[in-house]
């Protein structure tokens, strides 16, 4: 018997009820010890899922941006203390938008700046766009009047986001937010290349990772996954394009530090698997282990723990751009502590577990992601097979 039978019972399950197709690879100690795909790609077509089936990466991007800012990190060009407009002047004289005890806003300079240790644990006081208060609708009117604008670029954005009153003093709070595109935007400042160059000069041309990247180029276009949607009768149906599809075309000037990439599981796996195995990968070394022991390093306190809530954050902390296994009891799971990791919104996953020196990546294309339902029986299952 295969000793990761219950893991394509599982996976094959998946396809039978809420999604059209998903991958998986499973790798410890530099080899792959599982790879398996089932359903489809593309549903309507009937083109299966396999191992050059691409996905949209969406926020497990982030990992990779975390990693390449820690690069520049362990290589001298900043410290985690240092503040952000040490680099980048547009976040200097920062404000903050106050709730009053009768519920109105109030705007006052902030009392410390941004630190750039900020932007990797979210608590810089710049969240997405999504709520009601006075920071989230100013960040709204700049999105919509950047996609009115047509191409941009990420330095044009992050001025922009510069000009914004912060949701609350920089590293009081938690807040899921636009901390990791700034954060590429410092990589870009720093390192005098853009985004895209960057990650493909330091992480995917050293690691192989061919089918990753900002930009379709070759048949990559006709190899990425179609994403479903709900259809209101208890379905799925597809949604084409797919959500931020047009940020891929070539000649398109934004790339983002928060979502952006698309990948394989092969492709990212190999970056999860050198992670796993201490920044080494075929012998090379990519980044300092005691850098990715820092990066799986809680840094939020009491409060801000309190406030890192999610799909599947019991039991975890928040490292430096990564969920952190903190306590095994809390997250009913059975991987090891100091397991790190992401997940994107259309269904991407990632655990990375240097105890065991083994990675986890698995992917589908569905909103909503169901990513409790199938991250976790993921997680389990796999560590359920290994020895």
């Amino acid at each position: 018997m295969s000793a990761f039978k219950h893991l394509d019972e599982l996976l094959a399950g998946f396809v039978e009820k809420q999604i059209v197709g998903c991958g998986c690879v499973v790798a410890q100690r530099g080899t792959i010890i599982y790879e398996g795909y089932y359903g489809y790609a593309d549903r309507e077509s009937k083109r299966v899922m396999d191992e050059n089936s691409i996905h949209r990466l969406f926020s497990t991007t982030k990992i990779i941006v975390c990693t390449a800012a820690l690069l520049l990190f362990e290589r001298g060009h900043f410290l985690l203390n240092d503040r952000l407009d040490e680099y980048l002047p547009e976040f200097r004289d920062m404000e903050v938008a106050h709730t009053e005890s009768n519920g109105h806003f109030s705007i006052r300079p902030a009392k410390s700046p941004i630190l750039i240790k900020h932007l990797f644990s979210m608590t810089a006081g710049i969240p997405y766009d999504f709520g009601i208060s006075p920071t989230e609708k100013a960040l709204k009117q700049i999105n919509e009047e950047l996609k009115a604008q047509g191409n941009y670029t990420l330095e044009q954005l992050i001025k922009k986001i510069a000009g914004v009153p912060l949701l609350f003093e920089p590293g009081s709070n938690w807040n899921y937010g636009y901390g990791h595109d700034i954060l590429a935007r410092l990589i870009e400042v720093v390192s005098g290349m853009s985004i895209e160059q960057f990650l493909h000069k330091e992480l995917f041309e050293p690691l192989g990772m061919n089918n990753t990247g900002f930009t379709f180029k070759g048949d990559q276009k006709a190899r990425m996954a179609t994403l479903y949607v709900e259809d209101g009768q208890g379905g799925i149906k597809p949604m084409i394009p797919g959500l931020g599809d047009e940020m891929f075309e070539p000649g398109v000037t934004y790339r983002g530090g928060g979502i952006g990439l698309f990948s394989t599981p092969r492709d990212y796996s190999v970056f999860a698997q050198m992670l796993a195995n201490g920044g080494k990968h075929e012998g090379n070394h990519i980044i300092g282990r005691k850098t990715i022991d820092l990066m799986r390093a809680n840094q939020l306190n009491e409060q801000q723990l309190a406030q890192f809530t999610g799909p599947y954050s019991e039991g975890y902390g928040y490292g430096l751009g990564v969920r952190t296994l903190l306590n095994l009891g809390p997250s009913n799971g059975n991987s090891s502590l100091g397991e790190f990791g992401w997940s994107g919104m259309s269904g991407t996953y990632a655990s990375i577990d240097p105890e065991e020196q083994l990675s986890i990546v698995y992917m589908h294309q569905r909103l909503p992601n169901l990513e409790r339902e199938h991250h976790l029986r993921v997680r389990n299952t796999v560590y359920g097979c290994i020895d």
